[in-house]
């Protein structure tokens, strides 16, 4: 994964090259067709997301809530907190992701699971439309 590509989602933007370089060694990617369940309300939490192109639907019990964009992030509750996916996540259009799993955060330095914790807080506490809500944990 390229370090250039993660400092263009909002969440990595301030980290440091060092934390950049460290996450992009665990960081995959991948893609998802308009219509395609990324995460299911009630599942175990193994997955953070995070949108670099195209949008998504979160769903509460078959209800949509929020829409989500690149730069947004989900599933980072569960993965963080180690708990039940919240809500379900659905692609609106084709995507392309960056994912950390349980595994790979829990390999990440302290420092930089703590300050990806303090980004996370930080969103949740500001949401911006389309950049920033981070339902789905």
């Amino acid at each position: 994964m390229d370090v250039g590509r993660l400092r263009g989602i909002a969440v990595f933007a301030d980290m440091s090259d060092a934390e950049l370089r460290r996450i992009a060694t665990f960081a995959t990617e991948d893609s998802a067709q308009e219509g395609t369940t990324l995460l299911r309300q009630g599942d175990y939490s193994t997955e953070l997301i995070a949108i670099e192109e195209g949008t998504a639907e979160v769903l509460h019990d078959g209800r949509r809530l929020a829409m989500l964009g690149p730069g947004d992030v989900f599933g980072e509750t569960g993965v963080l907190e180690a708990g039940l996916r919240n809500a379900s996540i659905v692609a609106s259009s084709p995507m392309r992701v960056v994912k950390l799993t349980t595994w790979d955060v829990k390999r990440l330095d302290p420092a930089t699971v703590a300050r990806l914790r303090e980004l996370v807080a930080e969103r949740r506490a500001a949401p911006q439309p389309g950049n920033g809500t981070s339902p789905g944990g």
